[in-house]
């Protein structure tokens, strides 16, 4: 991909972005902060889930 190309690309996404009205992406952002993992998950991956499931008690 040429720089152009790139430069082309960021300032479309850029423009819909600020023409988008301000709820809508208020809206968007939040709704991709609650689709987002566990911040544990995030950071150090499948361990935290593993030991969870390990120490979990069971009925």
């Amino acid at each position: 991909m040429a720089v152009n190309d790139y430069v082309k690309f960021v300032t479309q996404r850029f423009v819909t972005y600020m023409d988008m009205p301000k709820e809508e992406r208020a809206r968007r952002r939040s709704a991709r902060k609650q689709e987002r993992p566990p911040l544990s998950y995030r950071l150090f991956g499948i361990v935290p889930l593993s030991l969870r499931l390990l120490f979990r008690r069971r009925p």
